[in-house]
């Protein structure tokens, strides 16, 4: 428990140092540059009899395979050493022919554990059914022994080669869209801003709390990857709603933005809590805690901590507060 309330403590004490300036390529996306997900069924051999031991889709691919090997078994082929997988992995934006990226494999069958395997070559596909890339490789799952939780699925670090790329012509771009990964009114306008005078002109304009649009520069036509390394390091103060995340499962709590309370006064269990009143010396057999008007969250926080009070009850604190209208900021529930 000690542990745990030194955490809400390190959390509210971060979170209660506001803000500075944020590069702009930590802030948004461009329309157009992501990554695309990419998705394959295969087979891992060499398993120490760990696998699935059959099944009507390991046995069918087996012998597939076995066909395409100029082989061509009179029955199928049940073996503990094969699983069947799902292969994953994420195709880089602007990725080109021969680029290596890492996969993710996970188990479909009833096997025990990919220790030890190696995955055959896999054709990875894009949503629109095109084959994208091929993986193959050994399997490694972090350390893990055979048979330890999640052992069923693992990784290959470089194990796919790109084999199509998708056609992009960036450097041609006469307009960028910028997406903030936090939508918000206040700092569309602060990036729209920052563009506008760093670059000199009417350049940027904010759509919404979203999407800024950016228009290319006549002297960085064609020139994009230099305008783009110039204005994704531009700096730029982003606002951040006042928020506070409870998880109540693990009984942590993460607070952030300008969070304040009002004068309030609230009883729980032997603790009464009095912020901002005035009949402090007023306790009515509970343990009284008299709370300033400008007390911080934090310092709210660190003081229930200090009287021992655990996760739980400064959730349910947190939430009656909110209820009332006492605590100017939004919860969320994770």
């Amino acid at each position: 428990m000690k542990k745990m309330m030194y955490f809400l403590f390190l959390s509210f004490s971060l979170a209660s140092q506001g803000f500075g300036k944020s590069r702009l390529k930590d802030l948004v996306s461009i329309k157009g540059v992501r990554e695309n997900a990419l998705i394959g069924y295969g087979l891992v051999i060499g398993l120490n009899g760990s696998g699935d031991g059959g099944g009507e889709i390991t046995n069918k691919s087996l012998k597939k395979m076995f066909q395409k090997l100029g082989l061509n078994p009179s029955q199928e082929l049940a073996s503990k050493n094969v699983a069947a997988v799902i292969v994953t992995a994420k195709l880089p934006a602007f990725a080109r022919l021969g680029q290596k990226m890492d996969i993710s494999i996970a188990s479909i069958g009833d096997a025990n554990s990919l220790a030890g395997g190696t995955l055959l070559v896999t054709p990875l596909k894009g949503g629109d059914g095109k084959i994208y890339a091929l993986a193959n490789g050994q399997v490694s799952i972090g350390g893990l022994k055979s048979g330890a939780k999640f052992s069923t699925s693992g990784k290959i670090p470089s194990g796919a080669i790109v084999e199509r790329e998708i056609k992009q012509s960036f450097y041609k771009k006469s307009a960028l869209r910028l997406s903030l990964h936090n939508p918000d009114f206040t700092t569309a306008a602060r990036i729209e801003k920052t563009l506008n005078q760093e670059l000199g002109g009417k350049f940027a304009q904010a759509k919404d709390a979203t999407t800024v649009d950016l228009v290319v520069p006549n002297h960085y036509k064609r020139k994009l990857v230099q305008l783009m390394a110039i204005i994704e390091n531009f700096r730029v103060h982003d606002d951040v709603k006042a928020k506070i995340i409870i998880n109540e499962r693990t009984g942590t709590i993460v607070a952030g933005g300008e969070i304040t309370l009002k004068s309030a006064a609230i009883s729980h269990g032997l603790l009464t809590i009095n912020i901002g009143g005035e009949d402090s010396g007023k306790a009515g057999g509970n343990s009284l805690y008299f709370v300033e008007k400008k007390t911080s969250l934090k310092d709210l926080v660190t003081a229930l901590n200090a009287l021992g009070v655990g996760p739980e009850d400064l959730i349910s604190i947190f939430q009656s507060l909110r209820r009332s209208g006492s605590l100017v900021s939004e919860i969320e529930l994770i």
